[in-house]
């Protein structure tokens, strides 16, 4: 999507306003509500696999789920319907778009206002740390219902690392051992690209903030205020940069793309490493034909000797208002959200997705039912997600329009790596781009 679209449609959403209102059918004696998600491929089926078995499990309600397009376009074409006052009863909202959410106002009802409305058992405790800290309002109530969780993982060609002569059950652990690796893998070929990277702005970035440890904005992450400056341009993360110019110049790191465009380069064989999302397991699954494992994402001893988590991807759930919107459809969008966080749901979810557990219950099924003993690696996100101390850096990001910010860090990182730019210089441009970016939208929240 084009980032002036994107920024034209985010930046109203402080100020969304209604044209006309929507009305309410019945189906039969059900009362019809319309998850719109930005789920495809194998997450797609899934998605609908759990619309039907929450059809059937009941008789009150009947729900639709509808692909929108990718995250960004599923959170534009939400605000797009809410202004015509037909907005979904549930949209699926990535991660980044957070801090952008809990700016709507009256569009949104969030999830504990919802569940105090309808009765509905909401129990942010339920939920593991670092998805419940990520959707969490400074009170600890939850503002969306936690959904789709995944964090970063180095996926990595058993095969190829055979073939090159490296060890195939001890992946590299740290990011020099990483570097040392995707050298030896393009200099004996093993595949015709060493290494690859999917979401490099979150991977290579956000996450390698948050596990050593290092503040990604001022105001710790966005979460104490709307004043947050970005601190991206510091030394670590120039020299993280520097690292994959270094790499890309020697034919150990191949740029593929943005967000999940790199991810088929790895599980079509090209690739010999492939950082990407534990959720692309599916696709793994159902595509790789050589062996693979997934494993801990590198570390920096020297920047942190004790790492910390990593942080969440994927997205969450949040109910939607529009005229005439009666208590019905609310109670009906509360057993959705009742039926989603069964422990059975959330771990057959999370088995058949690569999603992680997002509550204790769902991961303590998944564990009981032996699927991580019958799959290895499978625990590897949830193990990651709870490695260390959580800290005001590895909470998260809470950055309005965060979204466009990664697409200013795209741009000045394809510039580096096409050599038209230093490391220093790419980042000094992002930072000075991305805080114009936050002072914008900081007016705009104020009104």
């Amino acid at each position: 999507m084009n980032r002036r679209a994107l920024l034209a449609g985010v930046s109203s959403l402080a100020a969304w306003t209604v044209s006309r209102p929507s009305t309410s059918a019945a189906a039969g004696d059900k009362t019809p509500i319309v998850l719109w998600h930005a789920m495809s491929g194998a997450n797609g089926e899934e998605v609908d696999r759990l619309a039907r078995d929450f059809n059937a499990s009941q008789s009150e309600v009947v729900l639709e789920a509808v692909f929108k397009g990718t995250y960004p376009e599923t959170l534009t074409a939400a605000i797009a319907a809410y202004r015509a006052g037909k907005a979904p009863h549930i949209v699926q909202i990535f991660e980044v778009g957070t801090g952008t959410m809990l700016q709507a106002g009256p569009a949104i009802k969030p999830a504990w206002k919802l569940a105090e409305e309808t009765s509905f058992a909401l129990d942010s405790n339920a939920y593991i740390p670092g998805v419940r800290g990520y959707y969490s309002l400074p009170d600890g109530k939850l503002a969306s219902m936690p959904f789709n969780s995944s964090t970063a993982v180095m996926w990595y060609n058993k095969d190829a690392f055979e073939k090159a002569g490296l060890d195939p059950d001890s992946p590299p652990t740290t990011y020099d051992d990483f570097t040392k690796a995707a050298r030896t893998l393009a200099a004996k070929a093993a595949t015709p690209i060493a290494s690859t990277s999917a979401w490099m702005t979150w991977i290579q970035f956000e996450e390698y903030a948050a596990i050593q440890n290092l503040g990604y904005a001022t105001e710790n992450n966005g979460y104490d205020g709307l004043g947050a400056q970005l601190l991206i341009n510091t030394k670590p993360f120039v020299d993280q940069l520097q690292r994959f110019m270094d790499l890309s110049k020697d034919g150990a790191f191949k740029y593929a793309g943005r967000d999940g465009a790199p991810d088929a380069v790895f599980y079509s064989g090209q690739a010999a490493i492939g950082f990407g999302s534990s959720s692309g397991r599916a696709d793994i699954v159902k595509n790789a034909h050589f062996r693979y494992a997934e494993a801990f994402l590198p570390t920096e001893p020297a920047l942190n000797p004790k790492p910390n988590n990593s942080i969440i991807g994927g997205a969450s759930l949040w109910a939607m208002t529009a005229p005439k919107r009666g208590e019905a459809e609310y109670k009906a969008v509360a057993a959705f959200y009742a039926f989603i966080a069964k422990p059975e749901q959330v771990a057959l979810y999370a088995q058949h997705t690569g999603y992680v557990p997002v509550t204790v219950a769902g991961y303590e099924a998944t564990k009981q039912s032996g699927y991580f003993d019958k799959n290895p690696g499978t625990d590897v996100p949830a193990r990651q997600l709870s490695r260390g101390e959580l800290t005001p850096n590895s909470r998260g990001l809470r950055l309005g329009r965060l979204p466009e910010i990664r697409a200013i860090l795209y741009e000045e990182i394809e510039k580096a790596l096409q050599g038209q730019q230093s490391a220093q210089i790419a980042m000094d441009s992002a930072v000075a781009r991305g805080n114009r970016v936050l002072r914008e939208f900081q007016k705009s929240a104020r009104g």
